[in-house]
């Protein structure tokens, strides 16, 4: 029996999404779904309710939840991470609080920024106990990777991990549908052309019957910009630089150094900035599964419809020979010319049964390039600091974060970094 092995499963909500998706596949019926994850109540939770969805979808796959990672993965096919080492509780709120003592604010803090380096720093050592026992037991899986930072993490377990892996995001699906929704717009028929590295990947063209869409976009943009609205950021982006940007307003608010200031502070009310935000969702996510638990776990009733999440589309592209389009996170080996090769980046990737077959881009214009290159510095010197275990490039990779050194000397961004490992305690390696 073929297996998909789904890492971090007590994430139910999205557990259901993904194997939900598989259930609903033909290609991927009896194909065992293992399940995993390091706490076992919710561990328990997914299986009743994936146990409830077989019953209602009449699915012939097999549903089986596992405390042992290695016999999890023992033979997989396809390999699904979504897990978050620390949590909510302690790290989360580690990533935002120590931050703040030095007046340093965020507002996801998960991908690139002070937050995203230690989600990083305490995530790789996880991810590479994953690529070894896989190594072992199942070498040839595919590794679906939805856990962020996506671009550190996926490259880390390409470039260190040794494992086939790909790092999906609904970022791009959802960019034109969500921008031509806001402004009034009709997203039938449209082509668009997305590139770039993981949250910042850029809508390089937007046509219909061949006529481009952009004057349009940018002529409503501006009249919509007159008043608050949520997505601010990204249009102030598209004016100054000339295209918009795949990741929301509030990401793309700490990834630049233009927007959240200390020294500008009529800023955040100006483009309507949510600080803290991801500290909010992540409380509201806590309260709102209590209610939720029922709905999911004990509900003998519960129904499917398959998501526009990639991951059962990638498999059954994989099982049928049936080829599938879709924007993944790969390295970089010569598909944008004008970003490193050591880098991860998102471009469209054509799946058939040769599995992930990134396509070239060629040359991003320069300006996005350089942008691209402020977030991709600062991610090759966390991955530098993981991998070597020197605490130098983690103060590196802070120093070069755009944010943090919009707003911070070099000394306070040495004590800040201190301050988190010290914070992190036993979550992080030791560094020397």
């Amino acid at each position: 029996m073929s297996k998909i092995t789904f890492l971090g499963a007590g994430s139910t909500v999205f557990a259901k999404n993904i194997l939900g998706d598989v259930m609903l596949t033909p290609a991927l019926q009896g194909f065992e779904l293992a399940l995993f994850d390091i706490d076992h109540e919710r561990l328990n939770d997914s299986y009743q309710m994936l146990e409830n969805l077989k019953q209602t979808t009449g699915s012939t796959c097999r549903v089986k939840a596992y405390t042992d990672r290695k016999e999890a993965l023992r033979g997989a096919k396809y390999v699904i991470n979504a897990i978050q080492v620390g949590g909510y509780d302690p790290c989360t709120i580690t990533d935002f609080e120590v931050p703040k003592r030095y007046g340093l604010r965020q507002t996801i803090g998960d991908t690139v920024g002070i937050g995203g380096i230690f989600r990083n720093l305490r995530t790789i050592p996880v991810m590479l106990d994953f690529a070894r026992d896989i190594q072992e037991v199942c070498p040839d899986a595919l590794f679906l990777n939805y856990t962020n930072p996506m671009a550190v993490l996926t490259n880390v377990m390409i470039t260190h991990g040794g494992v086939k892996t790909v790092g999906l995001c609904h970022s791009v699906q959802i960019c034109v549908p969500f921008l031509f929704r806001d402004l009034g717009m009709d997203p039938e028929g449209v082509q668009a052309k997305i590139a770039g590295i993981n949250h910042m990947a850029w809508l390089l063209e937007v046509t219909k019957d061949g006529v481009d869409l952009y004057p349009e976009i940018k002529r409503r943009a501006a009249e919509k910009q007159k008043q608050p609205h949520h997505d601010m950021v990204r249009y102030e982006i598209m004016f100054k630089f000339g295209y918009y940007v795949t990741e929301s307003s509030e990401h793309n608010a700490e990834y630049h150094p233009y927007f959240i200031k200390r020294s500008y502070p009529e800023l955040i009310e100006k483009l309507n900035i949510p600080l803290d935000e991801y500290p909010r969702r992540c409380v509201a996510q806590i309260e709102g599964w209590k209610k939720m638990r029922d709905d999911l776990v004990n509900n003998k009733q519960l129904t499917h419809e398959r998501t526009n999440e990639y991951a059962s589309y990638i498999m059954e592209a994989i099982e049928t020979n049936v080829p599938f389009r879709i924007a993944g996170n790969v390295m970089n080996t010569g598909l944008i010319t004008n970003l490193p090769s050591n880098a991860c980046v998102e471009v469209p990737c054509l799946v058939d049964r040769n599995g992930i077959q990134p396509t070239y881009v060629g040359a991003l214009p320069p300006q996005l390039a350089a942008l691209n290159m402020t977030n991709i510095n600062t991610q090759l010197l966390t991955i530098e600091a993981a991998i070597t275990g020197k605490k130098e490039h983690i103060y590196h990779a802070a120093m070069l974060d755009p944010h943090t050194a919009s707003e911070l000397s070099l000394d306070d961004i040495v004590s800040l970094c201190d301050d988190m490992i010290e914070a992190h305690g036993d979550w992080l390696p030791k560094f020397t």
